[in-house]
């Protein structure tokens, strides 16, 4: 999901194609580190277990208060530096993410068949229509909740908090549900995605085979 330069032509001695380059996968990976903090500080906390420290919180030897304040404000200078220093990369990500393409609508009628049997309908660009509605998401869920816990830490009551606190917890949810329909994608729950996890991992790599399954027109 994160944004970077791609070597769709690069190929390996193992039949691979380089998916992610070293960039992009150490912005998701720090993206990713950052979120599940902020996510299980954040969970912790809702669940009213303020007084009883997480085992994130016993290991950093700080209240979870602040290690989800920390958090945070982490995560802001991750999406800044990726943004700023990956200029390049943050444009093709947007460009590809809201590119429209003639027969998107028929990719998305024929996923849940090829989820499970593989068989996807072809498209175009780096990202398929599926992951470029979750990118979409993605930003927006992760604007909505840098903003609202940023005015969370410069207000100290009224309306205007109040309001921050329920926008920061409906943000919360969408965030932690497109972070769980992540999961089951990488995974290979569905096993028209099996070995797509390889794009962030290692070197970057994904096998040919699974390239032309997944992404046909990226080329």
């Amino acid at each position: 999901m994160a944004p970077g330069a791609t070597e769709p032509g690069a190929t390996g001695d193992e039949g691979t194609v380089v998916r992610n380059n070293a960039a992009t996968r150490w912005f998701h990976a720090a993206t990713v580190a950052v979120t599940a903090v902020l996510l299980a500080t954040g969970w912790w906390l809702r669940a009213g277990r303020e007084g009883r420290p997480s085992l994130i919180a016993r290991v950093l030897d700080a209240p979870d208060t602040e290690v989800h304040r920390w958090a945070g404000w982490l995560l802001v200078a991750v999406l800044a530096a990726g943004v700023t220093l990956g200029v390049r990369a943050a444009w093709t990500f947007a460009r590809e993410t809201l590119r429209v393409d003639r027969g998107d609508a028929r990719w998305f009628l024929r996923w849940p068949a090829g989820a499970l049997t593989g068989r996807f309908a072809r498209h175009e660009g780096h990202f398929d229509p599926g992951q470029r509605l979750a990118n979409v998401a993605f930003v927006g869920a992760f604007a909505t909740v840098v903003v609202s816990g940023v005015a969370l830490t410069t207000l100290s009551g009224g309306s205007t908090f109040a309001t921050m606190v329920r926008v920061h917890r409906g943000a919360t949810y969408v965030l932690t549900a497109l972070v769980v329909g992540h999961l089951v994608v990488v995974s290979g729950a569905l096993p028209g995605y099996r070995g797509v996890w390889r794009a962030m991992l290692g070197r970057g790599r994904v096998r040919a085979r699974t390239a032309r399954r997944l992404w046909p027109g990226n080329r």
